[in-house]
Parts: C-alpha cells; sequence; structure tokens
C-alpha cells in the first residue's frame, strides 16, 4: 500500500499537499474571484471523489496497459458533465469558469493521487482523493478571499443574470491602489510564491520539532 495513503495531510516527503500546491495554474486562474472559487472547488470534489471511485471499484475489469488514458478519459467526462450541467444552471458564469475547469482532469492524472489508489480499495480511495481535493479547494478559496477583495474591492458569489451577484463594491479607492495587482495572475504568482516559503518554513520547523521529539528518526 503506497504510504501517501497514511501520512499527515500537510507535512512530510509524501504528503498529498506539495502535490496539490503543483497546480499552480489552476490555484492562480480559479482564484481570481471567490464566484470561480467555488465552482471549481465544488468541480474538484466532484471530480475528484468519483474518479476514484469508479476507477477503484471497476479495476478488476480493466486492461493492464494503458490505465492513465482511462483515468484521463473518466475524470474529463466527469468534468464535463459537471461543465454542462453548470451551464444548463448559469450560462454567464460558465463562460468565466470553463477554462479552468477544463486544467481539473490533467491536474488529478499529474498529483501523483492515481499512483497512490491504484491498489486501495474503493472507499479509500474515495476518501483520500476527497480529503486532497478538499485541501486544494480550500487554498483556492483562501487565495480568492485575499485576492478579490483586495485587488477587485469586490466578493462575488455564483447566481444572478449576470453569473455572479457582488455583495459590495468599493470602486477604485486609492488606498487600494497598490493592491490591485493581486487582481491579475502575476499578482496571484506572488502570492502563492509567498504561501510556499511559508509552507516550507513550516514544514521544516514540524521536522526539526519532530527530530527532537524523536531523536531516533534523525539517525
Amino acid at each position: 500500500m503506497n504510504k501517501r495513503l497514511h501520512l499527515n495531510l500537510f507535512w512530510g516527503s509524501s504528503s498529498p499537499l506539495p502535490a496539490v500546491l503543483s497546480s499552480a495554474a489552476i490555484i492562480i486562474l480559479a482564484s481570481s474571484r471567490l464566484a470561480f472559487a467555488i465552482v471549481c472547488a465544488a468541480a474538484l470534489i466532484w471530480v475528484y471523489g468519483l474518479t476514484a471511485m469508479i476507477f477503484t471499484a471497476a479495476r478488476s475489469i480493466m486492461p493492464a496497459y494503458g490505465r492513465k488514458v482511462i483515468l484521463l478519459f473518466l475524470a474529463t467526462f466527469l468534468s464535463a458533465i459537471f461543465t454542462l450541467a453548470l451551464g444548463l444552471l448559469n450560462p454567464l458564469l460558465v463562460f468565466g469558469a470553463a477554462f479552468f475547469l477544463l486544467l481539473i482532469p490533467p491536474c488529478f492524472l499529474g498529483s501523483g493521487l492515481f499512483e497512490a489508489v491504484e491498489s486501495a480499495d474503493p472507499i479509500e480511495a474515495t476518501s483520500k482523493a476527497l480529503m486532497e481535493a478538499i485541501t486544494l479547494s480550500g487554498i483556492i478559496l483562501a487565495f480568492a478571499l485575499i485576492r478579490e477583495p483586495l485587488g477587485m474591492g469586490t466578493l462575488s458569489f455564483p447566481g444572478g443574470f449576470h453569473g455572479v451577484i457582488e455583495l459590495f463594491n468599493m470602486g477604485s479607492d486609492d488606498a487600494f491602489a497598490p493592491l490591485r495587482i493581486l487582481s491579475v495572475s502575476g499578482g496571484g504568482l506572488l502570492l502563492l510564491g509567498y504561501a510556499m516559503a511559508l509552507y516550507r518554513f513550516l514544514n521544516a520547523r514540524a521536522g526539526n520539532s519532530s527530530i527532537e521529539d524523536n531523536p531516533m528518526e534523525g539517525k
């Protein structure tokens, strides 16, 4: 059994969080607005959970070769169903969300989760996939709660005739002008860089604390 299924979600060399953070493109694109982040979070939970459950449940009837192609097709199919349902409910919102929804299947395949759950039972694989999806969703939502209010002076939710509903709009307040960079992709990359630096610092601290508590682990 892959040890990634049993280690801490945030710390350690086999933790899924570094793989989650490798999905930088979807984090940057989906966190530009809170409405997009909410849609992306729902799509991630839908695609990751159902893909892992269906793939592991049907593992016995799958061919020995080409499983990654089947996995990519399955994730893409489930993502397309979600996009179609979103388009029926909110046609305008899907125009802004379609691009990062297309990135979910390759992010799932590139996260390494496939190797971790390939030999796991469906319940364990689904729970681990959902944990990874929730972790990535939480990062995207946290970024959106920083980027949209500071970068655009507003906060949005899915819905309404225009695709999103804005709770407030602070307009072009000069006090927030230097922070407008957060609303564009470059600002999102800067924010992601600072977050990664903080994560590496806390990860190192957690590793040092573990060695101090268990001196034999450092030998």
